[in-house]
């Protein structure tokens, strides 16, 4: 099983199109670089996006995954292979980072006892690991389908209600329920990223609502990183799109000013066949996690 994070959908080709080609050049350095960040879930479609753009925010990036990674890509990078639910392995890797952007794990829904070791008992062992190693801020990759049983006339704020569409959904929940433990027990900071759809361009009429480009998502790691006091924060991860589900004056201490909208790409959806209206992806925000599984029956 390879824990790789593609949230909302199908993996990434590897080779992204040229209008959002990454931008890697170390020398554009962070005002503030970290010595060392973490970067889990590296191999999987955002990881890559991530390892490219997250090197000026630290002097070494090092980047994780149980899928294979290559050779590090120049003197700033460190790879670690790193198996989540090992967590003997989850202690090493996390020792000497000085923060974590966790997007190892499972990101679609699959039975229980896949999203268990990964999801479950992996981010509780990032969290056990940081706490041990004295990390005080992580940014934790959680989900849109945390809340995914809104209906898509409905706008709530990070304070609604939980209401999971899945297993997936369900172990993002209890990552975040994890960030608040870990931050009012030991201190340890997170801002938990409900990230929506985040791909070169939205594939369909729900991802109109929930499309989160690379730029706009980079931007907001940056500020999950670099933002003093965050606590535990909560936000969605989205561009400016015209109509949206969700509101983040929660989180408003952030700064977080997302430049792009899925606007541009409303022609090019709309030619599509509309969804029938008893379909899960025109009712629910979760889309069709709300309507995957059982599973093994």
């Amino acid at each position: 099983m390879t824990y790789s994070l593609t949230p909302d959908g199908p993996p990434l080709e590897t080779r992204l199109p040229a209008a959002i080609a990454p931008e890697s050049d170390p020398a554009r350095a962070h005002p503030h670089p970290l010595p060392r960040l973490l970067l889990t879930g590296a191999g999987g479609g955002l990881g890559r996006v991530l390892r490219e753009r997250l090197t000026p925010f630290a002097r070494v990036l090092r980047v994780s995954d149980v899928a294979p990674l290559g050779a590090p890509r120049g003197p700033h990078e460190e790879v670690v292979p790193c198996d989540l639910a090992d967590r003997r392995a989850v202690d090493a890797l996390v020792a000497g980072c000085d923060a974590i952007v966790h997007l190892g794990g499972v990101s679609v829904e699959r039975p229980f006892e896949e999203v268990l070791e990964a999801n479950i008992r992996g981010v509780f062992h990032v969290y056990e690991a940081a706490r041990r190693h004295g990390v005080k801020r992580v940014v934790f990759a959680s989900s849109n389908h945390v809340t995914g049983f809104y209906r898509q006339d409905e706008r709530i704020d990070a304070h609604a209600a939980r209401r999971p569409d899945g297993y997936y959904g369900l172990s993002k929940s209890f990552g975040e329920d994890l960030a608040q433990f870990y931050f009012d027990r030991y201190g340890v900071e997170t801002v938990s990223i409900r990230i929506g759809s985040s791909f070169p361009e939205p594939a369909n009429r729900r991802m109109m609502s929930t499309w989160l480009s690379y730029d706009d998502l980079v931007q907001l790691v940056d500020k999950a990183l670099f933002t003093p006091g965050v606590g535990h924060t909560v936000v969605y991860g989205m561009s400016a799109n015209r109509t949206v589900w969700w509101d983040n004056h929660a989180a408003a201490h952030l700064g977080f000013a997302p430049k792009d909208s899925s606007e541009v790409f409303r022609a090019q959806v709309e030619s599509q066949p509309p969804v029938p209206a008893d379909d899960p992806n025109a009712i629910y925000q979760g889309g069709g996690f709300t309507a995957q599984g059982p599973f093994g029956d």
